[in-house]
């Protein structure tokens, strides 16, 4: 029980910071939590100034029992999935801080901004070099894939 609390005091406060200090361009879809607290969707906006001007997004982020311990699932999900080498068409996102890189220290915040800035800093709009088979291949959930990073923008790779 304590863990619960603990893990609703977290969500709680970061529910709070980005109601009221939302990184540019995202906000929380207010009806995403009234259905649950671990499960959030942030509307998101592509940044002035970069391929995704105007274009519209949603992220998902889902907490689990062991939150912040434990990283968040968070992939884009909806009409719109950006283009981008790090993002499958299935909504799954290759970055180092949703697995490996991950510390209880980092937010939801600190997660939109990442994203943010992965989107911001994309020089060509194209799907990962192998998105198919990784869709076709995937688990559901994309912290169950192994995923390996090359340097800060390069390609990432990953097996099943």
């Amino acid at each position: 029980l304590a863990i619960m609390q603990n893990l609703l005091k977290r969500l709680q406060k970061e529910l709070l910071a980005l109601q009221n200090d939302p990184p540019p361009g995202m906000t929380l879809n207010e009806k995403s939590v009234q259905n649950s607290i671990t499960q959030w969707i942030v509307d998101m906006e592509g940044a002035p100034g970069t391929l995704y001007e105007g274009e519209k997004f949603q992220l998902l982020f889902k907490f689990s029992s062991r939150y912040p311990f434990d990283s968040p699932q968070v992939m884009f999900t909806g009409e719109n999935i950006p283009v981008h080498p790090h993002v499958y068409s299935n909504g799954h996102i290759c970055l180092s801080i949703l697995t490996e890189d991950w510390s209880p220290a980092l937010s939801v915040q600190s997660v939109c901004l990442s994203i943010i800035s992965m989107l911001s800093s994309c020089k060509e709009k194209r799907r990962p070099p192998d998105n198919s088979f990784y869709v076709r291949t995937c688990n559901k959930n994309p912290k169950k894939t192994k995923w390996w990073y090359h340097g800060k923008h390069d390609n990432c790779s990953w097996e099943g």
